[in-house]
């Protein structure tokens, strides 16, 4: 039934050239996501490549927005439309300069941080209250305009961390879908410095 599925959408900038970039790392954790479970994203609805899947449990759509980042509001809006997903059932994972690199926090309300995808999706919607997941990337070097620093890939130095980081968001996801939003920020908030626990 669709008031039993979830929607995880994960935003970043369609294109190959933007793939690495530190601005997808919602992009990269939904491919893990669907990686895991032996999916590809092969399907356009809503402004958006999405699978439809069970995971943990749960009915999932997952949604990788194709409007480029600051227009995200667009997709997931029709997307919750579309599946009529009510928005105690919506995760939007993307990345966080205020947190650092491979800390990760679930939260279940809040404002954008600045963030230019968050912002349109609060626009669209009309409210702050769904649960999201902030990806630490850390702040950039130095004077470097903070725009630019999210359009550039992770150096070879940090992708150990960014690769913890995504795997305990993956296991993040899974606590959400099985056991809510208060579950996953106790047992998966703070920085990934050591290999998480899978996810089911």
């Amino acid at each position: 039934m669709n008031d039993d599925r979830y929607l995880l959408a994960g935003l970043g900038n369609p294109g190959r050239k933007y793939r690495t970039h530190r601005h997808n790392i919602g992009f990269m954790l939904l491919d893990r996501l669907a990686g895991e479970q032996g999916l590809t994203f092969s399907r356009f609805q809503q402004q958006s490549l999405v699978i439809s899947s069970r995971i943990a449990g749960r009915p999932v759509i997952l949604a990788k927005p194709q409007t480029f980042m600051n227009a995200s509001g667009q997709a997931v809006s029709q997307l919750l439309r579309f599946y009529k997903i009510p928005l105690d059932r919506l995760l939007v994972a993307f990345d966080d300069l205020d947190l650092p690199l491979g800390t990760l926090r679930f939260r279940p309300a809040g404002g954008s941080g600045g963030q230019k995808g968050m912002h349109s999706i609060i626009e669209q919607l009309g409210t702050r209250d769904f649960a999201r997941l902030r990806l630490g990337i850390g702040r950039p070097p130095g004077r470097m305009d903070p725009a630019a620093y999210v359009l550039r890939p992770f150096g070879n130095d940090e992708q150990v961390l960014r690769d913890l980081m995504l795997a305990e968001a993956l296991a993040g996801l899974h606590t959400f879908l099985r056991e809510g939003i208060a579950l996953a920020m106790s047992r998966h908030n703070g920085p990934s410095s050591s290999p998480a626990r899978g996810g089911e």
